[in-house]
C-alpha cells in the first residue's frame, strides 16, 4: 500500500471512530450494511457529525469563525481531493467516488449555518432546515447505495427524502425542550413553546406519520446490500416515535424520551431475524 492510500484508509478509520463514539443506533445500523459499504457511510457521517458538533457543542468559542473555517477547508478538500484533516479527506474522497452532489453538500451547510443564530421557524425556513440537515443525509447515502445507477437513485430519491425529514422530525419531538431552553429554537413551524399541548402535538405527529410511511415505501424498492441497514434505522426511529406518541405533551415537555442501548440492540436483533423471515 503507499502511502497516500494509507493516509485515505487512516483518514476512513477515523470516521468510523467518531461514528462509534457518537452514535451507538447509526453504528448498529452501518454493521448490517454490506462491508463495502461501511466506511463509505461512516465518512458520511463523520462529515455531518463534526459540522453539527461546531453549532451545537463549542459554546465558549466563536462558532461562526469555526464553522466558516469548516467550510473553507471542506470546498479546499472537495476542490484539490485532499485534505490534512482526516475527517474532510475521508469526506471528499467518498464524495467523488460516488459522485454525490455538491448541492447536498452546500444545502447541509446552509442548514447548519442556520443553527448559528437563535430563530423560530415559518413553514419556509423549516423545510428548508429539514432538506439540508436532514433529506440531502440521505440522499448522500443513497448516492453510496445506488452505485452509480442513476435511474434508481432518481426512483428512490423521494422517498429517501421523507425518511430523512421523518427522522429529523423525530429528533426535534424528541428534543423540544432542550433545542428552546438550551439553544432558543423551535423547530416546527407556527408552534409557540409555551403553547405546545397535545392538539399541536396531534398535528406534528400526524406529519411525522406520513413521512414514515412515504420512506418505507422506498426501503422495500433498494438493493438488497443496503436494504436491512436502512430498514434497522427506520425501526429504531419507529420505536422512539410510538414511545413519544404515548405520552401526553407535557411529558415530552419536561423529559428526554429516548431509546435504551440494551433495547435498542435487542429491538434490532429482533428486527434483523424478522427481516431475514419476511425477506422484504
Amino acid at each position: 500500500m503507499d502511502h497516500v492510500a494509507l493516509f485515505t484508509d487512516t483518514s476512513l478509520a477515523c470516521s468510523k471512530l467518531i461514528t462509534k463514539r457518537y452514535s451507538t443506533s447509526f453504528t448498529l445500523g452501518i454493521r448490517t450494511l454490506d462491508r463495502r459499504f461501511h466506511l463509505p457511510v461512516y465518512a458520511v457521517y463523520g462529515w455531518v457529525r463534526w459540522a453539527d458538533e461546531i453549532v451545537d457543542t463549542f459554546h465558549d468559542l466563536d462558532k461562526a469563525a469555526l464553522f466558516r473555517d469548516f467550510r473553507r477547508q471542506t470546498d479546499e478538500a472537495l476542490a484539490t481531493g485532499f485534505s490534512l484533516n482526516p475527517v474532510l479527506h475521508a469526506f471528499q474522497h467518498v464524495v467523488r467516488l460516488y459522485r454525490i452532489d455538491r448541492e447536498f453538500i452546500d444545502a447541509f451547510l446552509y442548514s447548519m449555518e442556520m443553527d448559528l443564530d437563535d430563530r423560530s421557524y415559518n413553514q419556509s425556513l423549516y423545510e428548508k432546515y429539514i432538506y439540508g440537515s436532514a433529506e440531502v443525509v440521505g440522499l448522500m447515502c443513497l448516492r453510496v447505495f445506488c452505485e452509480g445507477d442513476e435511474a434508481l437513485f432518481q426512483r428512490l430519491r423521494e422517498p429517501a427524502r421523507r425518511l430523512g425529514a421523518a427522522f429529523q422530525k423525530v429528533n426535534f419531538l424528541r428534543d423540544i425542550r432542550s433545542d428552546y431552553e438550551d439553544r432558543g429554537r423551535v423547530y416546527f413551524p407556527g408552534v409557540q413553546y409555551e403553547r405546545f399541548d397535545d392538539a399541536v402535538k396531534r398535528q406534528v405527529e400526524a406529519d411525522i406519520r406520513a413521512d414514515f410511511e412515504a420512506g418505507y415505501a422506498g426501503i422495500v424498492q433498494l438493493p438488497r446490500a443496503a436494504r436491512l441497514g436502512v430498514y434497522l434505522a427506520y425501526v429504531y426511529y419507529l420505536k422512539l416515535f410510538h414511545k413519544i406518541r404515548q405520552l401526553p405533551a407535557s411529558r415530552i415537555l419536561g423529559e428526554r424520551v429516548r431509546v435504551p442501548d440494551n433495547t435498542k440492540l435487542l429491538l434490532l436483533m429482533g428486527s434483523y431475524f424478522r427481516y431475514r423471515l419476511r425477506a422484504i
